[in-house]
């Protein structure tokens, strides 16, 4: 069971986005020059990425005209380093720089302009998310250059004691209640309890003899 934290000082809410805009502002300096525009920073789970940038995707209610979303997924939060958080907000910041400053492609697509200002920066792309992976394409990564811009800039955020303060809570993966069992002599499947113990009926009928079904070693 969890307990509510209580905060006397800060609600939660702009505890947060004080965080992500903070970040943002001091990579906004550090990494691009100020030359990129205000944007609604959003957390947003979405299963397959860390992070996303849409342009224009927000417009005004009491103001004329559009923002630009920068979103975040604290999903990924959980298993990941506050610099290696921060590299996936400046990985969109990216997105921004060339959303305004230079020449995006199609949508979601990750092109050369886009790749040369990320290795400027300090980020190397790479559809693998590893060294020698492709730098274009529609989905990709990246990994963090040592002693690279963006890992310098981050070393001069984390001195001034910058820290993320929330993510996703873990979610517990429930086990498997039953296991795959399968005749090693005919192919026949059972499922049962993991400790249970099958022998096959079909085999028996056919030659008389007990055989025993085998546990597959993995979940199904």
């Amino acid at each position: 069971m969890h307990t509510a934290i209580k905060h006397k000082s800060e609600p939660i809410t702009p505890a947060q986005y004080r965080t992500l805009q903070e970040a943002y502002d001091f990579f906004n300096n550090q990494l691009f020059a100020g030359a990129l525009p205000h944007v609604l920073v959003t957390l947003q789970r979405h299963s397959r990425m860390g992070g996303y940038f849409s342009p224009e995707r927000f417009t005004g209610r009491i103001h004329n005209g559009t923002v630009h979303e920068l979103a975040l997924n604290p999903d990924v939060f959980t298993s990941r380093s506050d610099e290696e958080i921060l590299s996936i907000l400046v990985h969109e910041m990216a997105h921004v720089w060339q959303q305004v400053h230079g020449t995006p492609s199609r949508r979601s697509y990750h092109n050369r302009e886009w790749a040369a200002k990320m290795k400027e920066i300090g980020l190397q792309p790479t559809d693998t998310g590893k060294p020698g992976g492709k730098e274009t394409g529609q989905s990709m990564a990246h990994y963090i250059i040592p002693d690279g811009r963006y890992a310098k800039a981050y070393a001069q955020l984390k001195a001034r004691g910058f820290q993320l303060q929330w993510q996703s809570a873990a979610v517990k993966v429930k086990d498997a209640s039953k296991t795959k069992f399968t005749c090693p002599e005919c192919g026949q499947n059972a499922w049962a309890k993991p400790d249970a113990q099958l022998g096959c009926y079909d085999c028996y009928e056919d030659t008389k003899k007990l055989i025993l079904m085998l546990a597959e070693t993995g979940k199904t």
